[in-house]
């Protein structure tokens, strides 16, 4: 047996080849891109890679050999397409966006669309958002709201996309797909559950209690301490509450957002009863018009793949290779098609960074139905 010094230093010998190699290779593709360029081909021709990766492979009889001799050449003509795609940039062949760079949004007399009724916590996060004189109406369902700005009856809407114990609200990741519209800021709200009851209410004297099926999940240990409670679900907390007020019934109490108390006139028996404390909903604001602000520093997009093995790890490499923080990846069924799936991905950047618009370029060559979400 070699000594273990003597065959590193074999390694290295080989290593050096290989990188020298590697170099002239890269030379090549920058060649190839200048072509590419020059007669307006496409990058990545999957044809000519398959076929290549095929002759590679021929004849070799080791499993793991073949497999490994795939993945690495495969990831060579990878590095090859990015490097193309950086001087397509360069030369001029960039990523249309659609998007339109604004120094700052023009919110004055902006009308704005948010589900629920009064006292929703959607409500809560559009004045948060945009102030509590804000000129704003509610629908019965996030569609209703995203039909509200395409029909130009707001000119934003307001919606929830991820809690921090319930996870992602998966329904309105399909819609931001479905409709023409874009992400132009989003709102973080601390949910405080609160025990609302008529101004006569205790806790001793409370026998039911209404709220949306979620929150009265996330107040179940509160809830569990007084035994004589029985829970009701109801469509919306803030509907709850109402219920409340006009049942005027001090054997009843709503969980529900704190706002509702001024609202309705009930009386905050007991605030943040949540079991976890700082859970928490990420709200997107959402318009009609495709912008964004020039220090917008978050992208959303979606796409989806071809069902071919290592597909999304390869289009992840474009987000690695691009110096890109990838923040969240979620993934929906497509109708339709089963198993196969559109993601939905979040990195931070900006539509006029230059590896964004290289990722991005690079993207849209290598995934179908590419769609930028907003810039916000």
């Amino acid at each position: 047996m070699e000594d273990l010094t003597k065959i590193r230093e074999d390694i290295d010998y080989v290593d050096s080849q290989l990188l020298e190699l590697f170099k002239k290779r890269l030379s090549l593709a920058c060649d190839v891109a200048d072509y590419k360029i020059a007669h307006h081909r496409p990058v990545l021709d999957k044809g000519r890679e398959e076929a290549k990766l095929s002759h590679l492979t021929e004849g070799v009889k080791d499993e793991f050999l073949e497999l490994g001799i795939r993945e690495f050449f495969s990831l060579i003509m990878s590095i090859s397409r990015k490097k193309q795609y950086q001087l397509l940039a360069e030369s001029g062949v960039r990523e249309d966006s659609g998007f339109t760079c604004v120094n700052s949004f023009n919110l004055t007399n902006a009308r704005v669309v948010y589900q629920g009724v009064e006292g929703a916590y959607s409500q809560a996060a559009t004045n948060d958002f945009f102030g509590k004189d804000v000129d704003s109406f509610h629908v019965s369902t996030w569609r209703e709201a995203m039909d509200a700005l395409k029909e130009k009856r707001a000119d934003f809407a307001v919606l929830p996309i991820e809690n921090s114990t319930a996870g992602t609200v998966s329904q309105n990741l399909d819609l931001l797909n479905e409709y023409d519209c874009a992400i132009i800021g989003e709102e973080i709200l601390k949910i405080n559950h609160a025990l609302l009851g008529t101004t006569d209410a205790t806790i001793d004297t409370i026998k039911r209690v209404y709220s949306h099926p979620q929150a009265l999940m996330q107040c179940a240990d509160y809830l569990k301490q007084h035994e004589q409670i029985t829970t009701v679900s109801t469509t919306n907390t803030a509907i709850a509450a109402k219920k409340v007020k006009e049942d005027n019934d001090p054997r009843q109490a709503a969980i529900a957002g704190s706002i509702n108390a001024e609202l309705y006139g009930l009386k905050v028996i007991e605030s943040s009863i949540q079991d976890i404390k700082d859970n928490e909903t990420r709200f997107i604001i959402v318009s009609a018009k495709k912008i964004f602000r020039r220090d917008a520093k978050n992208i959303s997009i979606c796409f989806t793949l071809p069902n071919e093995e290592g597909s999304l790890y390869q289009i992840l490499t474009h987000f690695a290779f691009n110096g890109l923080n990838m923040s969240r990846i979620e993934s929906r069924p497509l109708k339709g098609r089963p198993w196969e799936y559109r993601f939905f991905v979040d990195f931070e950047g900006n539509l006029l960074d230059e590896g964004v618009t290289n990722a991005l370029l690079g993207l849209r060559c290598e995934t179908t139905d590419l769609k930028i979400l907003g810039n916000y």
